[in-house]
């Protein structure tokens, strides 16, 4: 049966999430119910990851089975078509072997996280950032960034929901800079643990409006314990941007 890797772009702002729920419209629910009216076949996606309710995409990646071997161009369209006018779109289908995984032969998965400091309120980019009406250091917010870097356990920054086996994971990126009002903090590990980059975020903040130092950071790592997290990060700032394989 022939496989497809899916990569997808969609705005999570109208969604409950990626994964089916019974409670709201879900990007996975309406790209099977897209594939269902193009080749007539009931499928389950396979994600990379599983995106919050919110939370966007500039690169996730699924994978489907279809029975027919269709051209990787009819697919894109024809699933492109029928998720029209949903947030949604499909930017490649590929033919893959079967031994493809979204999510299990996923190397890397990079995050974005964006925060705009200004006064004056988001119009163009509502729900699309975090608004913070003040200035942050982001110098500061970088060097105590550098203190998460490596392999730790992180259950400071671990929502009580995970469902990860194990709090260690090896961040191999998490670099913040500033483009004007804009500030992107970027992390890029194998895998994250749920709620892990939104509450790395909301601690960095507190370093970046002095209320924290970069030892307060590495304080709160090594206290191995929820409470010690600074108040996580919205939604709506965070970007899934490339599944590396």
């Amino acid at each position: 049966m022939p496989r497809f890797k899916l990569t997808v772009e969609y705005d999570g702002t109208p969604f409950v999430g990626w994964q089916r729920q019974e409670n709201g419209p879900s990007v996975q629910a309406l790209i099977e119910d897209a594939v269902l009216a193009f080749a007539g076949e009931d499928r389950r996606l396979q994600a990379a990851g599983r995106t919050d309710a919110g939370v966007h995409a500039l690169g996730q990646v699924a994978h489907v089975d279809l029975e027919k071997d269709w051209p990787e161009g009819t697919v894109r369209d024809a699933l492109n078509a029928h998720l029209r006018p949903h947030p949604i779109a499909i930017l490649s289908a590929e033919r893959v072997g079967d031994d493809f995984e979204a999510r299990f032969s996923a190397r890397e998965r990079e995050y974005l996280y964006r925060i705009v400091t200004r006064r004056a309120p988001l119009a163009l980019e509502a729900n699309r950032a975090w608004h913070i009406n003040h200035a942050l250091d982001a110098d500061a917010m970088h060097a105590a960034a550098d203190r998460l870097i490596g392999r730790h356990d992180f259950t400071t920054f671990r929502a009580a929901q995970c469902q990860a086996k194990s709090p260690v994971k090896t961040l191999d990126q998490l670099e913040v800079f500033s483009r004007g009002d804009e500030i992107h903090v970027t992390a890029r590990a194998r895998s994250f643990l749920h709620h892990q980059v939104r509450s790395m975020v909301g601690t960095l903040k507190k370093v970046g409006e002095g209320a924290w130092t970069p030892a307060d950071v590495a304080a709160a790592l090594a206290a191995k314990d929820r409470a010690s997290c600074g108040p996580m990060a919205p939604s709506c700032g965070l970007y899934l941007v490339r599944v590396g394989y």
